[in-house]
């Protein structure tokens, strides 16, 4: 006969192996993968987020902002839970890709050191409409060729310096299906007639549906009403969310897209699933 006491404690062990191998499996399935991008001479990195089964998935293309990048395993994650692969680019000289390059936001400070404002600004859309937007179209290449994904829903979503590289890829790009834009441009508009006018000429082109995502903190919501009102007066699919002031600094108004995913997550999933799915029946 077994004592009750025993009987508890193989439960118990039986449970707890349970949770053990549940949270490990939980933990591969979340896990990114790491894949090569290589753009002329750079051998960049990419993280992948997938959702479990086998797919084919729809997926995103995410464009970082300029500068290092904060831990992106949260925002993967969500995409992935939500059926999305979640493909992050590395840009030159950020995070994985550390040594392949020279970051943008660096570049770019150290000529406003140097030179001032107008020389700085001209190289920054330089850069944006040149080596960064290769990268990127580099990383759109690689992510349509990889297994389990559905290379005709590929949404394009970019933060910052990211938002702006979104809306230059997807005018020219016309497959596809749907951008979003957190805070791009925001931190450059006022400042950068150069920005203004490349951002302007990029959503002329667009027939792609945008959604701009922005909170009422951020440096400046000026490039969302703008871009926003331009794509509305050519009759083009569009949508404008300014949230509620974010945190106590612009900073953290800029970075809603990591610090509040509660706050956008469930408007930009259902964009994303009303135009992926769209792209899908066609």
């Amino acid at each position: 006969m077994y004592s009750t006491r025993m009987i508890r404690s193989c439960i118990l062990l039986l449970l707890s192996l349970f949770t053990f191998v549940t949270t490990t499996n939980s933990q591969q399935a979340s896990r990114a993968s790491v894949v090569s991008v290589k753009s002329g001479s750079l051998k960049l990195r990419a993280q992948v987020w997938r959702p479990k089964g086998r797919g084919p998935f729809p997926a995103v293309l995410f464009c970082t902002g300029s500068g290092q990048p904060p831990s992106l395993d949260s925002l993967g994650r969500l995409f992935a839970e939500h059926g999305y692969v979640f493909f992050a680019l590395y840009r030159s000289g950020q995070s994985l890709s550390s040594g392949q390059g020279e970051e943008v936001g660096a570049i770019v400070t150290r000529e406003r050191t140097k030179n001032g404002d107008d020389a700085a600004n001209r190289l920054q859309r330089n850069l944006l409409e040149g080596e960064q937007l290769d990268q990127e179209r580099t990383a759109l290449a690689v992510l349509r060729s990889l297994p389990g994904v559905d290379s005709r829903r590929i949404a394009i979503v970019g933060h910052s310096f990211g938002g702006s590289l979104s809306l230059l890829l997807a005018a020219e790009d016309q497959q596809i299906p749907a951008v979003v834009s957190f805070g791009g441009a925001a931190g450059s508009w006022v400042r950068s007639s150069n920005l203004r006018e490349s951002l302007t000429s990029a959503v002329r082109k667009l027939t792609t549906p945008v959604f701009f995502v922005y909170a009422e903190n951020d440096y400046s919501t000026e490039p969302a009403k703008v871009l926003d009102a331009e794509i509305a007066g050519q009759g083009k699919p569009h949508l404008l969310k300014i949230y509620p002031a974010f945190g106590e600094t612009q900073s953290e108004g800029h970075s809603i897209i990591y610090l509040s995913m509660r706050t956008w997550e469930r408007d930009v999933f259902d964009f994303l699933d009303k135009y992926l799915a769209a792209s899908r029946s066609q």
